[in-house]
C-alpha cells in the first residue's frame, strides 16, 4: 500500500478510537442490550464499508476478499476471548459502570501491541518463506490443543507473574472508586484502584490470544495492511459484543471445536503454501492443491454456521430434557 493510504487509514482508526472514548466519557449508565446491539451493528457496518472500499479501489487484486476472510476469522477467534473477559470481570468483581471503560482501555492497549506483532510477522515472512512452516505447524498444534481442552472455564485465566508483580509494586487500594483509575485514600494519599490490574489482565489476555490469531490471518493473506486493518476492526467491535452476547456464550458449546477446525484448516493451508514455495507440488501420488481465498472464506463461514447451529440444537435439547425431568 502507498504511504498516504497507510497514513489516512491510521488517522481514520485513531479518529474512531477517539470518538469511542468520547461516547464512553459521556455515558453515565451501564451498557444495555440496546446500546450494545446498536454499536455492534455500527462497527460491523464500518468493517463492511471498508471492505467495499477495498473492492472498489483495488478491483484487480484479492485485498477485499482477503480482508473479509481475515475479519471474519479474527472476529470469530476474538469471541473466544470473551469467555476470559467474563471470567476476569467476575474474578475481580468489576463494577458494572466501570466495565465499558476497562474493556476500552484494555483493548486499545492490545491493539497497539498487536500492531508490533503484525509488523514483526510480516517482516519475518518477507525475510524467509520457511516461517510459513512454523506458523502452519503452530496453528495445527493449537487446533489440537483447543479441541482437547473442551469448554472454557475459570482455569482459562490465571494471574501471571506480571499481574502478581504489579500487585506488589503499585500503590493499590483494595476497593473500587466507581470507574476511577486513581483515587485518594483516607489519609489523602493518591492510590491506584484495582481497575489498573483488570485493564492489564485484559490487555495481556488479548495479546496472548494474538499468538494464535495473527499466524491464522497470515495464512489467509501476507498483506500487512489487510492483516492490520482486519485486526483493528475486529478488536474495535469486540467490546460491545461482550455486552451483547456475554450471557449467550454458554450456549455456543461447540465454539472451541469450530475454532480448532478453522485453525487446523489454515495451518494446513500455510504448510501447503510453504511446500509450493519450495517447488513441491506433489507428495507421492497426492497432488497439493492451491487453496484460494474464496475457498478459505467459504470454509470458515460454513464451519462457524455449522458450529453455531449444532451448539444451539444441543443446548435446546438439553434444556428440554431437564425441563421434562423436572415435570
Amino acid at each position: 500500500m502507498p504511504a498516504h493510504v497507510w497514513i489516512l487509514t491510521i488517522i481514520g482508526l485513531l479518529a474512531i478510537v477517539a470518538f469511542d472514548l468520547i461516547v464512553i466519557a459521556r455515558r453515565n449508565h451501564t451498557v444495555t442490550i440496546k446500546d450494545a446491539t446498536r454499536w455492534v451493528l455500527f462497527y460491523v457496518g464500518l468493517a463492511g464499508l471498508f471492505a467495499v472500499l477495498l473492492f472498489v479501489f483495488k478491483p484487480g487484486d484479492a485485498s477485499g476478499s482477503e480482508f473479509v476472510a481475515g475479519y471474519i476469522t479474527e472476529y470469530s477467534l476474538s469471541v473466544d476471548n470473551l469467555f476470559v473477559f467474563v471470567i476476569i470481570m467476575a474474578r475481580f468483581a468489576v463494577p458494572s459502570l466501570a466495565q465499558d471503560k476497562v474493556l476500552y482501555i484494555g483493548i486499545v492497549v492490545s491493539m497497539l501491541l498487536r500492531a508490533v506483532f503484525i509488523l514483526a510477522g510480516a517482516a519475518a515472512i518477507a525475510a524467509a518463506s520457511w516461517v510459513f512452516y512454523i506458523f502452519g505447524a503452530f496453528l495445527v498444534y493449537t487446533a489440537v490443543r483447543l479441541a482437547l481442552e473442551g469448554e472454557n472455564d475459570e482455569t482459562d485465566f490465571q494471574e501471571n507473574v506480571v499481574i502478581r508483580g504489579m500487585r506488589r509494586i503499585l500503590p493499590l487500594q483494595h476497593d473500587y472508586d466507581g470507574a476511577k483509575l486513581v483515587t485518594r485514600n483516607a489519609a489523602g494519599k493518591r492510590m491506584l484502584t484495582p481497575l489498573v490490574i483488570v485493564i492489564s489482565a485484559i490487555g495481556m489476555a488479548n495479546v496472548i490470544f494474538a499468538l494464535d490469531s495473527i499466524p491464522a490471518i497470515f495464512g489467509l493473506t501476507q498483506d500487512a495492511y489487510v492483516v492490520l486493518t482486519a485486526n483493528a476492526f475486529a478488536l474495535m467491535g469486540l467490546r460491545q459484543l461482550y455486552f451483547l452476547i456475554g450471557g449467550l456464550l454458554e450456549r455456543v458449546i461447540y465454539l472451541n471445536v469450530g475454532l480448532s477446525v478453522i485453525l487446523a484448516f489454515i495451518g494446513v493451508k500455510l504448510i501447503i503454501e510453504a511446500l509450493h514455495g519450495s517447488h513441491i507440488d506433489d507428495i507421492g501420488a497426492i497432488h497439493l492443491p492451491h487453496i484460494g481465498i474464496a475457498t478459505s472464506l467459504g470454509f470458515i463461514a460454513g464451519t462457524l454456521l455449522v458450529t453455531t447451529i449444532a451448539s444451539l440444537v444441543k443446548t435446546g435439547y438439553d434444556r428440554r430434557r431437564v425441563e421434562a425431568e423436572v415435570d
